[in-house]
């Protein structure tokens, strides 16, 4: 029973140690950072680059259509040509 809770205690240990060791993000060897954006005063982190921008996850609108409404008349509802020239 000690040995089965001594496994585990080390078992424990070794994956709290490798969760809280991870090294910052770098390039690889031949390549290079990204470019600085135009009129960006410094590079975007890595942090920066990974989060999603508003327009990637915008917000939603949680209005509800609670009244029918008659569609009004649309003056650009045309009909097609009869014969396009």
């Amino acid at each position: 029973m000690r040995t089965r809770t001594l496994a585990g205690l080390a078992v424990a240990t070794l994956v709290l140690a490798g969760c809280g060791g991870r090294p910052a993000l770098k390039p690889l060897k031949d390549q290079k950072l990204p470019a600085v954006p135009v009129g960006a005063a410094t590079a975007p982190t890595g942090g920066e680059l990974m989060a999603p921008s508003i327009q990637a996850r915008p917000e939603r609108n949680v209005e509800l259509l609670t009244q029918s409404r008659q569609r009004s008349d649309d003056p650009f509802d045309l009909p097609p040509e009869k014969q396009p020239q």
